[in-house]
C-alpha cells in the first residue's frame, strides 16, 4: 500500500463530511472527535488510523466508520482494497477439482449444479448453472448475494442473505481461512446488510430446500465430496 494511503483516505472523507450543526469552521467536515462518537471508537485510534501508526483495525471497526461516514458502495470497496493491497500474504492455491468430479458435472448437464468451497466459491459449475444463477462473473455465492443485482435477481433475498452468511459464518468458525477474508471484506463493502446477518448466525445453513432465481424456482441437494478441501456438490433441480 502507499504510504498511510488508509489514513489519509479517512481523513479526507471525514473532512468532506457535512457537520451535524453546518456551522462554519476553520477547518473542513468533522472534527475527530465527531466521528469517533459516531463509530463507537475512541479519538485516541481514530488518530492512530488517521496517521497510520496503526494499520491493522478490524472488520467491524471499518465497518463502523464506512457507516459513520456515510459511505458510497464504491467508497466501501475502496476502502476495503486499501487493505486488502497492505496485506501481503496470499493464501495457497486450493487443491484441483478430480477428473472425475468434472466428469460429474458433465453427466449432470443440463441440470444446474456447481461444485463450492467453504467459502462459496464456485469451483465448477454446468452450462445450466452459469445461465439461471445470476452470477455472472462474480466467483462467490456469498459475495454476489450481497451485491445490488441479488436484490433483484432473488426474490426471496432475505432468507437467501440469511443463509449465506450462515453459511460463511460456520466456515470461518471451523478455521477455513478464505471464508474469514471473505467475511472481513463484506462487512466493509456490504455494511450491516452482512454483518448483521453474520452475527446473529445461530444455527447450520440449510443442505437442502427451495430457491427463487429470477423467474426459476429450484429445490437443491447439497453432496459433501471425499478428500481436501471439504468442497461441496450441490444440484439445483428446476420446479414447475
Amino acid at each position: 500500500m502507499a504510504d498511510n494511503a488508509l489514513g489519509r483516505f479517512l481523513r479526507a472523507r471525514r473532512e468532506a463530511t457535512t457537520p451535524p450543526d453546518n456551522e462554519r469552521r476553520r477547518t473542513p467536515g468533522l472534527r475527530r472527535g465527531e466521528l469517533a462518537d459516531r463509530a463507537g471508537i475512541s479519538v485516541e485510534y481514530l488518530t492512530r488510523l488517521e496517521r497510520g501508526t496503526d494499520r491493522s483495525p478490524s472488520g467491524q471497526v471499518l465497518a463502523a466508520l464506512a457507516d459513520a461516514l456515510d459511505l458510497t458502495a464504491d467508497e466501501r470497496i475502496h476502502l476495503y482494497r486499501l487493505i486488502k493491497a497492505d496485506n501481503t500474504c496470499a493464501p495457497p492455491p486450493p487443491p484441483p477439482l478430480r477428473p472425475t468430479v468434472l466428469a460429474t458435472l458433465d453427466a449432470l448437464e443440463p441440470t444446474a449444479a456447481c461444485v463450492l468451497n467453504p467459502a462459496g466459491d464456485v469451483l465448477a459449475c454446468t452450462e445450466t448453472f452459469r445461465t439461471i444463477s445470476g452470477l455472472n462473473d462474480e466467483p462467490n455465492l456469498v459475495r454476489f448475494a450481497f451485491s445490488p443485482e441479488a436484490r433483484a435477481h432473488y426474490p426471496d433475498w432475505d432468507t437467501i442473505a440469511n443463509d449465506r452468511a450462515a453459511a460463511l459464518r460456520a466456515a470461518a468458525d471451523l478455521g477455513d481461512h478464505a471464508a474469514t477474508v471473505l467475511a472481513f471484506e463484506l462487512s466493509i463493502t456490504a455494511g450491516a446488510a452482512f454483518t448483521d446477518r453474520y452475527d446473529a448466525a445461530a444455527s447450520l445453513p440449510p443442505t437442502t430446500g427451495t430457491e427463487r432465481w429470477g423467474r426459476h424456482v429450484v429445490a437443491f441437494e447439497t453432496l459433501y465430496l471425499p478428500g481436501e478441501g471439504e468442497h461441496r456438490l450441490v444440484i439445483f433441480f428446476s420446479q414447475h
